[in-house]
């Protein structure tokens, strides 16, 4: 028989929001693939050097914006579907509501233009839920620059991460309103407690939304 498919959590945030920490610790507690944006696939590493190395040159924001969507189809061809065709759970950290939140609200691109990108790019894969870790862009910033082991892959601030408050602001506010207008598929955790704490309340959302991934993890 074909294996149901598997389900998809996107983590997302602000950077320093304490997503991927989360991310790890979901993916481990049910058993998933854990995977993260940009630079999961060979393709996805050598673009997201591109996108974000300061040593680079900067790209203008719709280049910006396709980059990721190449980072993304190439992520879903090589890790994500295939994954989820096992039937295998896939926990993410970062997927397409990045690219409305950052590029969207954040650089100022139209977000339903945006929002046609991701699809085409996903070739119509979704998260059948997106946990936004919010957290106050202050607290945010001082884990950045204090506590750099909230990263999957441990590097200098990248070119997005110096970018200023406003565009951090409008980051944040783009998620919340996501989430606002989707709340079946999108959910906002409180991320300024300690990790044990936040770990049990991004539990209890998945384990309400997505029940079957705990009891897959019981059998």
């Amino acid at each position: 028989m074909t294996p149901r498919r598997g389900r998809l959590v996107a983590f997302e945030g602000v950077d320093g929001s304490g997503k991927s920490t989360q991310a790890r610790i979901l993916a481990t507690t049910i058993g998933a693939v854990l995977t993260f944006e940009p630079g999961a696939t060979g393709l996805g590493s050598a673009l997201r050097h591109l996108l974000l190395d300061p040593g680079h040159p900067e790209p203008d924001v719709r280049a910006e914006a396709l980059m990721m969507a190449a980072d993304r189809a190439q992520h879903v061809a090589e890790v994500i579907r295939p994954a989820l065709c096992e039937g295998r759970a896939v926990v993410t950290d970062r997927f397409s509501g990045s690219t409305l939140a950052y590029q969207g609200y954040g650089r100022g691109l139209h977000v339903g233009e945006l929002s046609q990108l991701v699809a085409w790019a996903t070739g119509g894969v979704e998260p059948d839920l997106t946990v936004v870790v919010d957290v106050p862009l202050a607290v945010a910033r001082h884990r950045l620059e204090h506590s750099p082991a909230d990263r999957l892959e441990h590097s200098p601030a990248d070119r997005l991460e110096r970018l200023d408050a406003g565009f951090f602001s409008r980051v944040r506010d783009g998620y919340l309103e996501l989430a606002g207008a989707d709340p079946l598929r999108w959910s906002v955790v409180d991320g300024d407690a300690d990790v044990d704490s936040v770990a049990a309340a991004v539990r209890q959302v998945v384990e309400q939304r997505l029940r079957d991934v705990f009891d897959e993890e019981r059998s």
